[in-house]
């Protein structure tokens, strides 16, 4: 690298070289406007070849990181006595088990349910209508809060809505069968990733030269580490969250309660704001049941933040790298921005990986210097 800057510099400094390239746009302004044009064209060509396989980088990068994920299982089966080869074995079984048993079991549930939810809110608001609380609320606002409601019933159970936001129908079915497909291109991605982290990480290594390798693979494995302790984390703080909402909504009889917890299973992957937002969402549909019952589920997951804040993520997350929640906000909003949920959540992990970066690189490479 230092022979190329050298070289580089030697060349700005050899007589008449900045002469030369005056000379080319002046004299010949017609081949210097050729070449300029073709960089340009190769620029833009090769940003157009790297949007059209976005999905596939996006892939490939949710494998990577839900690999990374799954890295500190083996890991735990490694200490428990299983040889490597025999935990990347069980890690992946397990893994096959979960995706086949949320296809064959959960998802068809959710599906109906979900369904059947989007159905009932027309009969869910006219009920809604006729308890004491609503007339009550309804009078003093002068309105607004039933139009509120009611314009959020009619968007969400009009069929015209869903096909607009995907495009229309023929988009949303192509949205869909993409989905499925990228889905099932990340499931296959995992399995042969976490079966060839190992190899792939010492292959990837030899191209680092001698006199740096040992430092960049200390690095390296450090940070693949955190936001692997990272994901496993946040999956496990996720399903506690979800579990719980979902008891939460059947005691005090919300129906759908299934739908509702699988919804705030993966919005609260998003730390700080996931369960913000999902604590917003119970507490309004609760509303429909009574408002005694919207209390009790507001006030029992204000309860839950603060054991999550206080007692389950120092635990669970106790030797993950911690992300500031200014930076959660920030990524999350860039990711979804860019991506949606999807977007949302591997840009997490990715603040995560630069935080260390900066903790662990920059910062005393800049007190040494």
């Amino acid at each position: 690298m230092k022979s190329i800057e050298r070289r580089a510099r030697e060349t700005e400094a050899a007589p008449g070289w900045r002469e030369r390239q005056s000379n080319l746009m002046t004299n010949k302004p017609f081949q210097w406007a050729f070449i300029a044009t073709l960089g340009v064209v190769v620029a833009l060509g090769i940003a157009t070849a790297f949007a059209s396989i976005s999905s596939v980088v996006f892939s490939v990068l949710a494998a990577a990181f839900i690999t990374l994920g799954l890295d500190p299982l083996v890991r735990w089966f490694e200490r428990r006595g299983l040889k490597r080869g025999a935990a990347i074995v069980t890690v992946i079984i397990l893994f096959i088990l979960v995706i086949a048993g949320m296809l064959w079991l959960v998802l068809p549930i959710v599906i109906s349910q979900a369904t059947a939810f989007i159905n009932s809110l027309p009969t869910m608001y006219q009920n809604l209508q006729t308890q004491d609380w609503f007339q009550d609320v309804q009078s003093g606002s002068g309105g607004v809060l039933g139009a509120v409601y009611k314009w959020v019933v009619d968007t969400i159970s009009d069929p015209n809505f869903w096909a607009t936001i995907g495009g229309g129908a023929l988009n949303v079915g192509f949205a869909i069968l993409g989905g499925l497909s990228s889905a099932f291109f990340i499931f296959i991605l995992t399995i042969y990733f976490t079966a060839t982290l190992d190899s792939s990480k010492r292959a990837i290594y030899t191209l680092i030269s001698a006199s740096h390798r040992e430092r960049v693979v200390g690095y390296a494995e450090r940070i693949m580490q955190n936001v692997g302790r990272y994901l496993s984390g946040m999956v496990v703080l996720a399903f506690f969250n979800a579990v719980y909402s979902f008891i939460l909504l059947l005691l005090v009889g919300v129906p759908f309660a299934l739908v509702i917890a699988v919804a705030a299973f993966f919005i609260t992957l998003i730390p700080l704001i996931g369960t913000v937002l999902t604590t917003a969402v119970m507490t309004v549909i609760s509303l429909f049941v009574s408002p005694v019952a919207a209390l009790i589920v507001l006030i029992a997951m204000l309860v839950y933040m603060q054991v999550e804040a206080y007692i389950l993520t120092p635990r669970v997350m106790s030797k993950a790298v911690q992300v500031p929640g200014s930076i959660v906000l920030i990524a999350a909003l860039a990711g979804g921005t860019l991506g949606g949920l999807p977007g949302a959540l591997v840009a997490i992990p990715v603040a995560a990986g630069i935080l260390l970066i900066i903790k662990e690189v920059v910062v005393p490479k800049k007190a040494l210097s």
